[in-house]
């Protein structure tokens, strides 16, 4: 793949700096949207533009740390390794927010984030979300470009996934590829997971979905039937499955 990156975390933080109300969201739009096409121009479709100071604060940290920086040298040390990977993308980051004023359910958007990104590749553009309600840290930063990267790429060799089948392996991969160590299970648990998850791997319905790969939590969260697993249990599965098989990755 040929790839760049775009650092949009300063864009995100001038955001912010107008005024909460109809001005600012006006401005959002008018960054997001090309004014000729009325397509999409900046992938900043997470962020939230009503955000309130929790959105900030976190921005300037981000930038503190320069994580635009993060980003753009692990798109750099990814590019060898995606190089016999077709595709040209553009790559950056984005906040979304899941912590202040009801903006998103985190699951859902998350869901979106790695199965639904359609509309992204088809303009060109890969995006790493970082989350209100976690620390920011150069690590996180690294490990989200890199999913990011490699889910990519797994998308690109293996078209999109459907079922839950095909989500584990693509964010299995993804996360190993990454050098993620969480979600992680023990043992037991994971042995009770792969169980629960066995009749459910050609499901294609959201609700079994959501409830294999993010748990009873988001189940709940989202009026979905929970099925007895632990917090992110379908995706801690899926990325022991590719360390146990794969363990170079």
């Amino acid at each position: 793949m040929k790839l760049e990156y775009v650092p949009l975390l300063h864009v995100q933080r001038g955001l912010y700096r107008i005024p909460r109300g109809s001005e600012r969201f006006r401005a959002y739009l008018e960054t997001m949207v090309d004014p000729q096409t009325r397509d999409l121009e900046l992938p900043l479709v997470a962020m939230n533009p009503m955000g309130k100071d929790h959105l900030p604060t976190l921005l300037d940290a981000l930038l503190e740390l320069d994580a635009d920086g993060v980003a753009a040298r692990a798109v750099a040390d990814a590019g060898p390794r995606l190089a016999h990977v077709e595709g040209e993308f553009k790559m950056t980051l984005v906040v979304a927010d899941d912590a202040g004023g009801g903006w998103t359910n985190r699951y859902f958007s998350e869901f979106s984030h790695r199965f639904e990104t359609k509309p992204y590749h088809k303009r060109g553009w890969l995006t790493s979300l970082l989350w209100t309600s976690e620390a920011p840290s150069a690590q996180t930063v690294r490990e989200e470009t890199l999913m990011t990267l490699y889910r990519a790429a797994h998308i690109q060799q293996h078209s999109f996934a459907q079922t839950l089948r095909e989500m584990l392996a693509q964010e299995g991969f993804a996360m190993a590829m990454a050098g993620c160590a969480r979600p992680a299970l023990d043992v037991d648990e994971l042995a009770y997971t792969r169980e629960v998850i066995a009749s459910y791997l050609d499901a294609k319905d959201q609700p079994a979905l959501m409830a294999c790969l993010f748990g009873d939590k988001a189940a709940d969260s989202l009026g979905y039937q929970p099925l007895g697993l632990s917090e992110r249990a379908g995706l801690a599965l899926a990325l022991y499955d590719v360390r146990l098989h794969c363990p170079e990755r």
